[in-house]
């Protein structure tokens, strides 16, 4: 265990960089990254982490290593904070600070994030810690939208031989993800001959079709435990109100914790999509993502020190299940979870915020669960 006078200098050096980790997520929420064009805010962190000491490596996809040891073997700790958003690269963003308060799209999701990893190093570097692994420190693209985790699954591949564990940091502070949310994102299209709507009329519609396989996934059952969801999320087609419809798409999101069942319900989606659209219609299914389900026990160490680290900051852990870029290392029986830096508040819109003053606490529980976990793992 770590001595109380040593988890004081953590959390004093970590309140002091408060306010520097507010900057650098206003520095990096000011560039745009839309998933699939992280390039430039890629090229921001890796300045960051230059000016901080370290060198850099950006990869084929865009992905940022920083790597904190010197050790040639031995096992590895993976931080994870992923740099996309959801926002289209036309998006104006402008971070506002109101107070307490920092305002703006991405800001909590990830950019305060991707700050507080890299601000984690510099706590360590600054009380002279060294970590009993190697701690290698990844500002990932792809997490959002039809990403699919890209970044995560190639830095993950990348050392998979010598990860001993994984953090993910995205989310709000307090939350601790150690259950994976798994997803199928399909794109489903029925295409038909199309025609006049007047001379042509009783020809078969995509549009029709489609919205009868809608109807009729409406009605699908799905079990509550584990818990399954499906979305239909956007739906196009169609030429003109006079014209028979000739294709029509819409999206589908099935989520599940459970591989299994996410591929039953995947299975009965299928037939119904093949068995609904109607006579003389065509339909098809195009896979755009996959997320893999998994989860780690709350008796897992590694949960059990993330735990506690939060504990440690007089919070209760809200356990928690959803889809990161721990979604990757867990299915593959890697250590890992995901926890979150400070409160943040109607992420995914225009009106993103987060709170500035937990920040400090937030940045000494990874920075102390940093320490906790390269000790399980260099013991293990």
């Amino acid at each position: 265990m770590i001595p109380p006078s040593e988890l004081s200098q953590i959390h004093v050096a970590a309140a002091r960089r408060t306010e520097t980790v507010a900057e650098l997520a206003r520095r990096i929420c000011e560039v745009p990254a839309p998933t699939g064009n992280e390039w430039e805010r890629a090229r921001l962190v890796a300045s960051l982490c230059r000016d901080q000491g370290y060198a850099p490596e950006v990869d084929a996809v865009g992905n940022v290593y920083i790597r904190r040891g010197k050790r040639e073997d031995g096992p590895l700790l993976m931080l994870l904070a992923h740099t996309d958003t959801v926002f289209p690269q036309t998006t104006p963003i402008s971070v506002e600070r109101q107070g307490d308060i920092l305002r703006g799209p991405g800001i909590g999701d990830n950019s305060v994030n991707v700050a507080a990893m890299i601000s984690a190093l510099g706590v360590l570097d600054e009380l002279e810690r060294e970590s009993d692994a190697d701690i290698v420190a990844v500002a990932s693209v792809g997490e959002e939208g039809l990403g699919n985790l890209l970044g995560a699954r190639v830095a993950v591949e990348r050392y998979r031989q010598s990860l001993g564990a994984v953090i993910a940091i995205d989310g709000s502070l307090g939350n601790l993800v150690h259950v994976a949310v798994g997803s199928k994102r399909w794109r489903i299209t029925v295409s038909g001959p199309g025609g006049h709507s007047y001379g042509d009329f009783g020809t078969p519609s995509a549009i029709h079709g489609l919205g009868r396989i809608i109807a009729a996934l409406a009605q699908l059952e799905v079990p509550q435990q584990p818990k399954t969801t499906f979305n239909i999320g956007l739906i196009e087609g169609g030429t003109s109100i006079n014209t028979i419809a000739a294709h029509a798409t819409a999206l589908l999101d099935l989520r599940s914790t459970d591989i299994a069942a996410l591929n039953q319900v995947a299975d009965r989606v299928r037939s119904i999509i093949e068995q609904n659209a109607g006579p003389g219609l065509r339909t098809e299914i195009d896979i755009l993502g996959e997320r893999p389900a998994g989860m780690r026990s709350q008796a897992d160490p590694l949960v059990q020190l993330a735990a506690e680290a939060i504990t440690w900051l007089g919070m209760e852990p809200k356990y928690e299940a959803s889809s990161t870029d721990a979604n990757i290392p867990i299915s593959l029986n890697i250590p890992a979870v995901c926890i979150g830096i400070t409160q943040v508040e109607r992420a995914h819109t225009l009106e993103e915020f987060l709170y500035v003053p937990p920040i400090g606490d937030g940045l000494a529980q990874l920075t102390l669960l940093c320490i906790e976990a390269s000790k399980l793992i260099a013991n293990t």
